[in-house]
């Protein structure tokens, strides 16, 4: 046997010439093995470093006891703080979590919930991708009562609970900070419409320019998708703009980081030229020159409170529920003109 493949129960059952129960009840301590019995299966059971798969036991007595979760991206580390903050609860409750990535595609989010199901998860957490507008596979998953949590791009908000941010709240903020700061032709980049984060935040900037007296004009609003290469784009048609904006506000960090890219390509200075204001974590903002100033997430909390609302869900059945996480505008160089 290949030391290196995985050793069942039943491979230690055969090896010793005895039945799987015996096997399963010598390595719980159980009284009605005899001593030199269950020394022998423990022995064994090291020497060929057996491990028991949680996965299986629990298919085992019908008591699953796994969640899933699906995110549209596992490098970012908005998305891996979140994870964090979720496995941490999950772990804490007895739960094993799988983790599953969309990739931001529409396609393979379905199969990440076919997946799970699959593997007869107790519930599922999902961030929905970019391109998802249609949610009959998560529907599907509430006509077969399993509960579901969203949580940042959110669906379904009458059926599921989900956790959220103060999207308005913190696109309002960072605009009035940009006012305050001298800029007055702001520019805005966002994703695809359909996006409640993207209307939300939307919302905000164009509610803060209403609120003091500055003129909405179309031209300064680009929305595409949340991607890099999107964000430069973007970028490139406000500056060419033949009255260019002298601030940006972009919508994540994706769009930040491409903005930033941008504007120094042009030959422009941040934030003498163009102040620059993103959503992003305490770790980038601080890693670029100058530092960005940015709306930061409590990812942390947003996974602990979405794995708690999914685990009351699982426990027993309750109305929908929305969470919503605070964010805080996080001021440094790009913006202070």
């Amino acid at each position: 046997m290949n030391k290196h493949s995985h050793i069942s129960l039943k491979d230690l059952a055969q090896k010793l010439g005895v039945s799987i129960s015996t096997v399963s009840r010598a390595l719980k301590d159980s009284p009605e093995i005899g001593v030199q019995t269950r020394e022998r299966i423990k022995q064994m059971a090291k020497e060929l470093n057996y491990r028991p798969n949680p996965f299986a036991i629990s298919l085992l007595k019908n008591q699953p006891r796994i969640i899933g979760i699906i995110v549209p991206d596992l490098v970012t580390h908005f998305y891996s703080s979140i994870i964090n903050g979720f496995s941490r609860i999950a772990r804490e409750n007895g739960y094993s979590v799988v983790i599953t990535s969309s990739y931001e595609q529409y396609e393979l989010e379905k199969q990440c919930v076919e997946d799970l199901i699959n593997i007869r998860v107790e519930g599922i957490i999902a961030c929905i991708s970019q391109e998802t507008t249609d949610y009959t596979h998560f529907s599907r998953l509430l006509e077969k009562n399993v509960p579901l949590v969203f949580f940042d791009r959110v669906c379904l908000r009458d059926q599921c609970s989900c956790v959220v941010v103060d999207n308005d709240v913190s696109g309002r903020l960072a605009t009035e900070h940009l006012l305050k700061s001298g800029s007055r032709r702001i520019g805005f980049i966002g994703g695809a419409n359909h996006l409640e984060i993207v209307k939300q935040r939307k919302h905000g900037y164009l509610e803060a320019l209403r609120n003091n007296g500055i003129p909405i004009e179309k031209e300064l609003v680009e929305c595409r998708t949340l991607n890099y290469e999107d964000g430069r784009a973007a970028t490139r048609k406000l500056l060419s703009l033949s009255e260019r904006p002298d601030a940006i506000l972009a919508m994540n960090d994706s769009l930040a980081f491409a903005a930033m890219k941008e504007i120094r390509n042009h030959g422009l200075h941040i934030p003498q030229d163009v102040a620059l204001v993103g959503y992003t974590d305490e770790m980038h903002s601080n890693y670029v020159e100058p530092a960005l100033t940015a709306v930061t997430h409590q990812t942390d909390r947003m996974g602990t409170e979405a794995c708690r609302l999914l685990l009351n869900h699982i426990q027993r059945l309750l109305p929908p529920k929305e969470v919503v996480v605070p964010t805080r505008l996080v001021v440094r160089g790009s913006s202070v003109k």
